[in-house]
């Protein structure tokens, strides 16, 4: 368990990461305090167990807590969250700790560390690498950017929701690590549909190419988890195309603020755009091979 006086946990997000995320906790033994924007999700929750306590507000959740966390789409509602009237940092201070999991700009972090600060808090930078599933299964990739001591404090937390827990360095750091794995997901996702559709078209067993792809150097967790879903055009979102459509726009926005040329990045980026444009935003991110397969005139469906 963990040093914050017996309070609860608050968690602020409920979402398609965060409410599995937190139903991790209270397996793991934690009471928390919730909150979220869609009353159904707290309804779900709260019906699920005593573990559950529901917050009318952010400011409620610090409050009535010592440590929280959040798992929020993007840097506007962090700083909603976080610096509205009634948000988490007029409550803030000496003993609180803010463990942000959400993938935002590193740019958003360190604003937040830094007001964070001023009250006498501590906060890290925390973003998760796993999707959906690695949130159910609590084996999450967590990137902890923040002070040491605070990493060790959030330690059981990170470890009821994760397996692989890297503090990469100071505040900031944790998103500027969560931005260079979007790009390697993405263009990873770039590959693997570029690979499914020429091999389809020409003949070959689409779910044959993904079973020899895995046992080699072309393995990847993308390829495991993803490729039969893309064969099988099953795209229910585990993690919306529009959410990492805002990934790379904060990586290449970072690219570009540290003359980083990232070329790949910038043509995969624009295909998420055109995703967007289509209408498919709230598809998974798998759907990019939609794309390839349009500029084939081909659906993999169609052979094997």
């Amino acid at each position: 368990m963990t040093d914050f006086e017996g309070a609860p946990i608050g968690f602020v997000g409920l979402g398609i990461m965060g409410k599995p995320m937190a139903r991790n906790l209270a397996r793991a033994g934690y009471d928390l305090v919730i909150y979220n924007r869609s009353q159904d999700d707290i309804d779900t929750l709260l019906g699920e167990g005593s573990h559950f306590q529901a917050a009318a507000s952010p400011r409620e959740v610090a409050e009535r807590s010592k440590a929280i966390i959040t798992v929020l789409p993007d840097s506007p509602d962090v700083c909603d969250v976080v610096f509205a009237e009634n948000g988490l940092l007029a409550a803030l201070g000496a003993g609180h700790l803010l463990v942000d999991m959400s993938t935002i700009a590193p740019a958003t972090a360190i604003e937040v560390d830094a007001a964070v600060r001023e009250r006498a808090a501590r906060a890290l930078d925390a973003p998760v690498s796993g999707g959906d599933k690695g949130a159910i299964a609590g084996t999450l990739s967590i990137m902890a950017g923040g002070e040491a001591e605070d990493v060790q404090r959030a330690m059981p937390l990170f470890e009821a929701m994760g397996k692989t827990i890297v503090h990469v360095g100071a505040a900031g750091a944790g998103q500027m690590v969560k931005a260079c794995n979007q790009m390697v997901v993405a263009i990873t996702y770039a590959a693997v549909s570029e690979a499914l559709v020429l091999g389809a078209k020409a003949g070959v067993d689409a779910a044959k190419i993904v079973q020899v792809l895995s046992g080699g150097l072309a393995a990847s967790r993308v390829l495991e988890l993803k490729g039969p879903n893309m064969i099988a055009h099953q795209f229910d979102p585990g993690f919306r195309i529009d959410l990492h459509r805002k990934d790379l726009a904060i990586a290449l926005a970072a690219a570009s603020a540290n003359s980083v040329p990232v070329p790949a990045t910038a043509l995969v980026g624009q295909l998420f755009e055109a995703l967007a444009a289509a209408g498919k935003g709230d598809l998974d991110h798998s759907a990019l091979v939609t794309i390839y397969e349009e500029l084939a005139h081909f659906t993999i469906g169609d052979v094997g």
